[in-house]
């Protein structure tokens, strides 16, 4: 049972990256009447007219007809995202010094007004005579 879950799973996520929405599915029938006018007017075999529409021939055969933005699987993609990282490996020096010690003329004199120096009677030890 667990082979046979694990089995429907990956097959759906290998369905999922084809990235085939139904709206595809639904405009086949556009694919398919696309390549027989393009059999009827120019010729062109079914493989050869894949590789006009989807193949390495695009850029040559992309203007030519306005129901190319009609057909399947010409999705737009603006939801991906792929970044390109560029490394730069410039090295970068910090040099630690000791930056000399500027005196500051001292303007603060404060002077205590009691002295721990001198003790008050009370708190003097007691005489013994």
């Amino acid at each position: 049972m667990t082979k046979l879950i694990s089995i429907l799973f990956s097959s759906l996520i290998l369905v999922q990256s084809f990235n085939i929405s139904f709206e595809d599915l639904s405009k086949l029938n556009v694919l398919l009447e696309h390549a027989d006018y393009h059999q009827e007017t120019y010729g062109d075999s079914f493989f050869e007219f894949l590789s006009e529409h989807y193949g390495d021939e695009i850029a040559q055969h992309q203007n030519d007809h306005k129901e190319h933005e009609d057909l399947p699987f010409k999705h737009k993609h603006q939801t991906c995202a792929h970044v390109n990282t560029a490394f730069t490996f410039n090295k970068i020096y910090f040099e630690i010094g000791s930056q000399p010690i500027l005196t500051i003329p001292s303007n603060f004199f404060y002077k205590e007004s009691s002295s721990s120096f001198e003790k008050p009677s009370v708190f003097h030890p007691p005489l013994f005579t």
